[in-house]
């Protein structure tokens, strides 16, 4: 078995920034430099390669072309290279997760994405075990030689998630990552522990039919077994409710210029006021054809609609169920499945559907 060939691709982020010893002054990622702060790369038997995706990325920044050129390096070294470990800030590093899970059709390699919270030059910092343990991941395989985990990952605090399943939820400790209703794939403690039964080996049987209806409109571009899907449309909002909020505040959501999906954070297993001028509204959106999505305020757990009258009145109006999705997974599935310009009906049929592992369908 021919010794693994890992590439680091550099976005942004903490991680990648480097305490200056003699200024104390924090200096963009340099790979000799980092190699440098991190000795223990040199125990690798195998090859590691790092690039630098142009001007780092505050991830406060990221928007969607950013992924489409992330996707692209990618796709350009996807025959070079055994596994993948991208850097990447740590704010908007679920987004990112979940839409290069949906852009990669055909993945069979891992793609790890990690970040810290204090700079790896740092005493403390949290991005070292971070980093070695991504990369030896992204290298791990199996006794047949296939990638121990074939999917879009996050990795941080000790912890594997699949990306699509994975929301920050702390801004100060190193355990700055959760994956509320579906388990981690791997754990590293001595060993690194993986849970083989829920790494996606084999993908759900819906997933070549959900390309199949998006290959009818465009077809994404294929490299060495690897197809990448590079259109997204960002047209959408997002409306927390709230008591007592204002039709005023509904109506001017609902009627934003160029408005094509409207994302619902709705009260516990999914449900929303019985106000008639919110039905209403809600039925307008649906004739206009604008897809609506019902996803909980609660992390854990699943929108049940029609469980309570409260929620049957949405389902009437047209209203999809966005199960147990993070709300990072429904704006990037939501942009993938608009940029593809689907039908209402293809919309719905598809947030139905897991194509990457990322909901439960009950």
């Amino acid at each position: 078995m021919k010794s693994p060939e890992i590439l680091i691709i550099y976005t942004g982020g903490t991680i990648g920034m480097v305490e200056n010893h003699e200024t104390h002054a924090l200096e963009a990622f340099d790979w000799n430099h980092l190699r440098a702060q991190v000795p223990e790369l040199e125990q690798f038997h195998f090859h590691i390669d790092a690039i630098t995706l142009g001007d780092p990325i505050d991830s406060s920044d990221m928007t969607p072309d950013d992924w489409v050129r992330m996707a692209h390096s990618i796709e350009d070294n996807y025959s070079s290279y055994d596994g993948f470990v991208l850097l990447h800030g740590t704010d908007t590093m679920a987004y990112t997760a979940s839409f290069l899970s949906f852009m990669l059709e055909g993945l069979d390699k891992p793609v790890i994405i990690t970040g810290s919270q204090l700079p790896i030059g740092q005493l403390r910092t949290d991005g070292k075990e971070n980093l070695l343990t991504s990369i030896e991941i992204a290298a791990a395989r199996n006794a047949e030689g296939k990638a121990m985990v074939p999917e879009v990952c996050i990795f941080f605090e000790n912890e594997l998630m699949r990306g699509n399943r994975t929301t920050k939820i702390n801004s100060e400790g190193f355990n700055a990552f959760i994956s509320y209703n579906f388990p981690a794939l791997a754990k590293a403690g001595i060993h690194i522990e993986y849970n083989t039964h829920e790494i996606l080996y084999n993908r759900p049987s819906t997933t070549s039919e959900c390309y199949d209806i998006l290959r009818q409109k465009k077809n994404g571009e294929g490299h060495d077994g690897l197809t990448v899907h590079y259109l997204y449309d960002n047209h959408i909002a997002i409306l927390t409710l709230f008591p007592g909020i204002g039709e005023g505040v509904v109506r001017a959501v609902a009627q934003t210029p160029g408005l094509r999906a409207l994302i619902l954070q709705t009260f516990g297993s999914g449900n929303a006021p019985q106000k008639k001028w919110f039905i209403d509204i809600l039925h307008e959106l649906n004739r206009r054809g604008i897809t609506v999505v019902n996803t909980s305020q609660c992390e854990r757990g699943t929108v049940e609609m029609g469980r309570y009258e409260t929620s049957l009145q949405l389902l009437r109006a047209g209203v999809l169920n966005g199960y147990d999705s993070t709300l990072e997974c429904v704006v990037t599935k939501l942009m993938f499945l608009l940029g593809h310009d689907c039908t209402q009906e293809q919309i719905r049929h598809l947030m139905s559907t897991s194509i990457a592992g990322e909901v439960n369908i009950r």
